[in-house]
């Protein structure tokens, strides 16, 4: 699968206490590196494109300095945490980059969460100092909720108040402080599906490592532009692409937020060669019927996960785009991104996959009992490298839960086949049993998604007394109508008899999701219960 000549040097090293780990012998000594070693290559080459704003490298350094001088001037220093409610855009990556020039820690936070959950984060990190776009204004903490909190500027404020601008104001920052590769870069907050989301906290060293995967196993370098659409708050889209585009001195895109006739321009436009999208994606762009009149010649990669790519996706971008190398990749905020990526050969003969474990990385298909299972046998999966974070912030006790020898508990249920490439089933919350049998509901959606008529899907347990469970399955269809007893015939030719969906709920509404993305399979489970408790028909268009 992967050539081990086609990576760095490595070597076992010991660190975060007590792991021992392989990790690449020559490496940037922190984040601070990415910047000058990108404006070493790539001197009067584009960094940043967004809108009409076009930056070189050597614009975004003076920008980046300005910054961290303003910054400075409102007393932010080494171990400071600065809070950013932004979307996508240039001061996105001008804070992220000035803060750890002063050595501080950027909390990002995404823009579709609310009040209670910002000042759960807010206050859990302790942050001194927030930008935030305009429209978020009445979603943050008062004073008294956040008393930490003693700076607050607002991209586009009014000129009553602070704003981002007046960072620019303070002369420039071109020291940078002094960092150790094992300090906190960023806190990444976890989903929070269950009880208050955790800050996962991704250091310098965790991070580069994770930048050099990206590099070499995607092969980027300086001609590369990465168009960023997946929201810069999210691991994929600060480490993946941000952090990736630095380190390979390519230039990166930056759409504000998703529309898939307009992602289609851009990429068009801006001669995009990489991007990171998940499944869904990929599906509505396939689906606008200006697709094949683009000019897509140039896209070279095509990153994806989060989800299983359905295989009429991966025929269709093969037939119209036979140049795209899609490349699965598996990982999480606590493992920095990526731990397993698949190699691009091998993507049309193993759609189900989500690839092998990236050459830092160790993972392990373990029981409930801590014994790693054979090969093509499931468990759950166990994830240990250089990536892995080495905790949650302010959160001992979750540490200690999901944390062992090093190796983080994804949660996720899995298996390793004879060569090597992990599959992801499930996770062990979303699992549903019925009368004894376990459903893997990832299955299902993957059969459920490869109908044409799919466009999204999540697939849930119903209640049921005598089963205990029985499958359900909530459907968003495109323009095309289908019926359940279409579904039903199609679920059976390929599934379990037990596995087939026996209730539907079409919807022409998006499926809930919280801040960062993720289906809130729990909303859809409490809304089944109320529509079966009400009388409701569990097969209706919702």
């Amino acid at each position: 699968m992967w050539l081990s000549d086609a990576f760095p040097p490595m070597r076992r090293e010991n660190h975060y206490g007590d792991r021992v780990i392989r990790c690449f012998q020559d490496r940037p000594p922190n984040l601070n590196c990415l910047l000058p070693e990108a404006l070493s290559r790539s001197t009067s080459g584009e960094a940043l494109v967004h809108d009409r704003l076009r930056l070189t490298y050597r614009d975004l350094d003076e920008r980046v300095a300005r910054v961290a001088a303003g910054l400075a001037a409102h007393g932010i220093g080494v171990g400071d945490r600065v809070a950013l409610i932004l979307d996508n855009g240039a001061p996105f990556v001008e804070l992220v980059l000035a803060a750890w020039r002063l050595g501080a820690v950027v909390v990002p936070m995404n823009t579709r969460d609310q009040k209670p959950g910002y000042q759960h984060m807010l206050s859990d990190s302790a942050a001194r100092l927030v930008v935030y776009e305009q429209a978020l204004r009445d979603r943050l903490p008062s004073e008294a909720d956040a008393p930490g909190l003693k700076h607050r500027l607002c991209v586009t404020a009014t000129p009553s108040e602070p704003s981002y601008e007046a960072l620019f104001e303070h002369g420039e920052q071109t020291d940078t402080a002094e960092v150790d590769e094992e300090d906190t870069a960023a806190i990444l907050y976890t989903s929070g599906t269950t009880g208050k989301p955790k800050g996962a906290m991704l250091t310098h060293f965790g991070i580069i490592h994770s930048l050099m995967h990206f590099e070499w196993g995607m092969g980027l370098g300086p001609g590369d532009r990465s168009l960023i659409t997946v929201p810069m708050s999210h691991v994929t889209g600060l480490v993946a692409l941000i952090g990736t585009a630095l380190r390979a001195a390519g230039t990166l895109v930056i759409q504000r937020e998703f529309k898939a006739s307009r992602f289609l321009e851009l990429a068009a436009r801006e001669r995009m060669t990489h991007t990171i999208l998940v499944p869904a994606m990929y599906n509505l762009c396939l689906l606008d019927p200006e697709f094949d009149h683009y000019d897509l010649s140039e896209w070279r990669i095509g990153g994806y996960g989060g989800a299983p790519m359905p295989e009429v996706t991966i025929n269709t971008l093969a037939e119209k785009l036979p140049h795209l190398q899609l490349m699965n990749a598996y990982g999480a905020t606590e493992t920095t991104s990526p731990a397993t990526m698949m190699p691009p050969a091998y993507t049309a003969g193993r759609g189900d996959s989500v690839g092998a474990p990236l050459p830092c990385a160790e993972v392990a298909v373990m029981d409930d009992a801590g014994r790693e299972r054979p090969a093509g046998e499931s468990g759950e999966v166990w994830i240990r490298g250089p990536m892995v974070v080495p905790g949650y912030w302010n959160n001992e006790a979750a540490t200690a839960r999901e944390f062992i020898g090093g190796f983080w508990r994804s949660g996720d249920i899995g298996s390793m086949d004879a060569d090597g490439f992990l599959y992801v089933f499930d996770r062990k919350k979303d699992m549903i049993n019925r009368g004894g049998y376990k459903v893997f509901t990832t299955e299902v959606e993957n059969v459920l998604l490869a109908h044409p008529a799919v466009v999204e899907v999540a697939v849930v347990g119903q209640p049921c007394p005598v089963l205990g469970e029985r499958v359900h399955a909530f459907v968003i269809t495109g323009e095309a109508e289908v019926s359940s007893e279409v579904l039903r015939r199609h679920c059976t030719e390929a599934l379990s008899d037990y596995k087939v969906p026996e209730g539907y709920t079409f919807r022409s509404e998006p499926l809930p999701r919280n801040p960062n993305g993720k289906v809130l399979k729990r909303a859809l489970r409490d809304e089944l219960t109320v529509s079966v408790s009400n009388g409701g028909g569990a097969q209706g268009r919702a």
